[in-house]
């Protein structure tokens, strides 16, 4: 596992979005960062997920989370101005973006990939990972110090047969951060790199290997202390690396 503890006060005063955040990973992580000071703004699809994460970080008597719904795959270019508007009017700035949310899409030979499920996890793994990223940019400029963090994985760094669409968008989500990482770099106070969780006990994990005893994985809580480590000020001028949570 990485190694790093992180102080209780890490991200007091912080604000930081986190994508798919109702389950897995994205909840772990947003209600760990809840616990260490910051107010998280809950985004993804399912309502009445986002809703018990919200629920356990408020009885757990943590900053106040926002509750934002919102559906990637659908979401239009004004949804992702009018999201940017109303964190601006309520906080006036954003300190961290974890782009969490993705979908694995079919686990197939690239010849039996249909061209309508190749487009929608490239639509919910990329393209609406760039307009997040793009529209929310200004808001993150605003902050002192602010880090924006990607979710890769081991076949967006050395393709693998059969992974199809999901590698080929986590190879762009590799490019992504590094081009913005390059952009931002000497010239704000935001950073970008990209975390790889590695085989973890989420949902998703058993959608890829049916097969496979979850109990052999280490659950999300186990791989925080990069997510953490990356979106709080001791990685300040860390900018361009791809990380391994395990």
């Amino acid at each position: 596992m990485f190694d790093y503890s992180a102080r209780p006060d890490l991200l007091k005063g912080r604000v930081i979005l986190v994508t798919g955040a109702g389950r897995g990973i994205g909840a772990a992580a947003a209600e760990s960062y809840a616990a260490h000071g910051a107010t998280v703004l809950l985004l993804g699809k399912t309502e009445e997920h986002l809703g018990r994460v919200y629920d356990r970080i408020v009885a757990a008597g943590h900053p106040m989370p926002v509750l934002i719904p919102f559906n990637l795959e659908t979401a239009l270019p004004h949804q992702y101005d009018e999201l940017a508007a109303m964190i601006e009017a309520e906080f006036g700035h954003l300190d961290g973006l974890l782009h969490n949310a993705a979908i694995i899409g079919p686990r197939t030979p690239l010849e039996q990939l249909s061209g309508d499920n190749f487009m929608r996890v490239m639509q919910v793994n990329v393209n609406a990972m760039f307009m997040l990223t793009s529209t929310l940019l200004p808001l993150l400029k605003l902050s002192k110090d602010a880090s924006v963090v990607f979710t890769s994985s081991s076949v967006g760094r050395k393709g693998r047969a059969y992974w199809g669409a999901y590698a080929v968008s986590k190879f762009a989500t590799e490019g992504l951060m590094q081009v913005l990482a390059d952009e931002v770099e000497g010239v704000s106070c935001v950073r970008a790199n990209s975390v790889n969780p590695g085989a973890t006990r989420t949902d998703m994990r058993a959608q890829a290997y049916p097969g496979e005893n979850p109990a052999s994985n280490p659950p999300p809580e186990a791989i925080l202390p990069v997510y953490l480590y990356l979106m709080g000020p001791d990685s300040a001028g860390v900018n361009g690396q791809a990380f391994d949570a395990q």
